[in-house]
């Protein structure tokens, strides 16, 4: 009865052995280990020394067991090298395009994801350094190059473009929303003809733009280039 149970654990570690090798870094002490017990539980077990067999055999399941610990964990370091890469990459690229400036808040989230990711893979917690590089990767997905919001508007004649606060307020790379029109006002009521009247507003006036969340506003808005739009997100 003992030999077969020792004959079992044999086989069992064995086949776990075999297992384990289908991975890289299977060429560790743990596994070096695990294989020199198991040839030493084969050996007891040919001699009859059952009690011993089943000894090395549990010492083989250990040392077994680190090694597929071992394993995984160098697993997910590589995994976490290769994502920490792609994010070091995409945040390299998103500030080539000025990202830092037109999409600031989502540029700084990605900042704080990227050194959390530093941080944690320092400290041996692959799965959060992966975790982190994702969320830098998910934050920056949408980043693209674009001209920055204009600072500055030269207003129209109404018959044209039906300038007016209201309007201008609502238009893409503006802010996106005609209720935030006020802003415009506040910014530029003592270039009006009459600061107490926002509804007269004159053609050829360079109205300012202000930012109203931090974002980044340059230039004179130019019908000719393409502009993103606005999002307090931003």
């Amino acid at each position: 009865m003992r030999r077969n149970y020792a004959l079992l654990i044999i086989v069992f570690f064995c086949a776990g052995l075999v297992f384990a090798a289908k991975f890289s870094y299977t060429n560790n002490t743990y596994q070096r280990l695990a294989e020199e017990y198991i040839g030493k539980a084969e050996r007891a077990q040919k001699a009859g020394v059952y009690s011993l067999a089943v000894e090395y055999a549990a010492k083989a399941s250990e040392n077994a067991a680190l090694s597929e610990e071992f394993v995984k964990k160098m697993l997910q370091r590589n995994e976490a090298e290769d994502l920490l890469a792609s994010a070091r990459a995409r945040l390299e690229f998103a500030r080539s395009i000025n990202a830092d400036k037109n999409f600031p808040v989502a540029y700084e989230a990605a900042v704080g994801y990227y050194k959390q990711a530093e941080v944690t893979f320092a400290s041996d917690d692959f799965e959060s350094a992966a975790y982190y590089a994702r969320k830098v990767l998910e934050t920056l997905a949408e980043i693209r190059g674009m001209n920055p919001l204009p600072k500055f508007y030269i207003v129209q004649p109404w018959e044209l473009t039906r300038d007016c606060f209201w309007n201008i307020s609502g238009r893409s790379y503006v802010y996106n929303n005609p209720w935030l029109w006020e802003n415009l006002y506040e910014a530029n009521r003592d270039a009006l003809p009459d600061p107490d009247n926002p509804n007269l507003i004159l053609p050829g006036m360079k109205m300012y733009i202000p930012s109203i969340t931090g974002e980044y506003r340059e230039g004179i808005y130019d019908p000719n280039k393409s502009y993103g739009t606005y999002s307090p997100n931003n």
